[in-house]
């Protein structure tokens, strides 16, 4: 009776040690990270809400194991205090420490918001087509906010003249950048955002630059105008200032300044190639047909194109002309008859 007795509490002791070393193998496997996955899962933790719910949806999305076990961990951890409330993105594979970390950090998930980047040489037309595609904002709604636009008093879209003629009001005034704003930002917000940027960046320009321009006799409206010109006529960098050049020696010499992308202007997309018979378009932007500067800007300069305009190169070229070699260069020229040398050596240049 003894000897039963005594094998008796042996079995118990074996069950119990047994049962002790399955029950940490369950937690210590119930803490292992899930298999890694490039799925990533919202997690919402609503304010006040326990680390219980929180667990039970980690364990729903698949972030965890063990919702109940999860939770042990944070008692022992002493944590769950800290962590803010919020919407997370998180991927299966973190381990528990790591969410915790997560949640600790209040690495939520930002509020989706619009990004709009201007390019360099964007026209209005482009900017409103790109906001239509990437947000829905109606294109004519912003075309005409643009056209009934008054800048506020200092500003450079205040300076912008009653002309007839400008084919849109704030050609050339709204700033080629990368913008973020808010969900639900309405476009004239937008657009007065794009006008600030240029005036905040006018302010960047060395503190001579009016000084400069009064001297050259250009208004602010003018040296926008002649910036966008180089804009569009300029890949090459260090060309800026010697096309600015070019462009003030025509204007003083009363020359036309026959330059394409003031008639390309006139198109609402851009043709591959222009013919005779588009350089003969009756349009105070036609610079083939007019001596002077179009009305107004043609696209949106960078700051490095209104630099080159306040301050061109000392030169004397009055003629320059594409490379066909695919570099985007150009050859320069004081006269005619060196321009039409130039012309001819670039046709020997083009790639085949």
């Amino acid at each position: 009776m003894k000897r039963v007795w005594i094998w008796g509490i042996i079995g118990i002791v074996a069950i119990v040690a047994g049962a002790g070393t399955g029950f940490g193998w369950y937690v210590t496997r119930s803490l292992q990270p899930m298999p890694a996955s490039e799925t990533e899962q919202r997690i919402s933790l609503p304010p006040g809400a326990g680390t219980g719910q929180l667990a039970a949806e980690l364990e729903s999305k698949g972030i965890i194991r063990s919702a109940r076990v999860f939770t042990w961990y944070l008692k022992y951890k002493q944590e769950g205090g800290r962590f803010q409330a919020g919407e997370y993105a998180m991927k299966p594979g973190m381990s528990p420490d790591e969410i915790i970390e997560h949640l600790n950090q209040g690495d939520t998930v930002k509020e989706a918001g619009i990004r709009l980047t201007v390019p360099e040489g964007y026209t209005v037309r482009q900017i409103a087509e790109k906001l239509q595609q990437q947000e829905g904002v109606d294109l004519q709604q912003f075309m005409n906010l643009v056209q009934g636009y008054k800048g506020a008093e200092g500003s450079a879209a205040a300076q912008i003249p009653a002309d007839a003629s400008l084919r849109s009001r704030l050609e050339g005034y709204l700033f080629p950048e990368t913008y973020e704003w808010k969900k639900g930002t309405s476009p004239q917000e937008m657009i007065e955002t794009m006008t600030q940027e240029l005036d905040k960046k006018l302010g960047q320009l060395p503190q001579d630059w009016k000084q400069t321009l009064a001297q050259r006799g250009l208004t602010v409206h003018q040296m926008l105008t002649l910036a966008s010109l180089i804009e569009r006529e300029v890949v090459v960098e260090d060309e800026r200032a010697l096309v600015s050049g070019v462009i003030h020696n025509r204007l003083k010499q009363g020359m036309p300044l026959q330059i394409d992308a003031t008639v390309q202007y006139l198109f609402d997309k851009p043709k591959d190639r222009l013919f005779e018979k588009d350089l003969q378009i009756q349009s105070p932007y036609n610079t083939y047909l007019n001596k002077g500067l179009p009305p107004g800007p043609i696209a949106s300069p960078s700051l490095a194109s209104i630099k080159a305009a306040i301050y061109p190169a000392a030169t004397k070229y009055l003629f320059y002309v594409t490379k066909k070699d695919g570099s985007k260069a150009h050859l320069f020229a004081e006269t005619f008859e060196q321009h039409k040398k130039n012309i001819a050596e670039s046709a020997k240049s083009a790639k085949p």
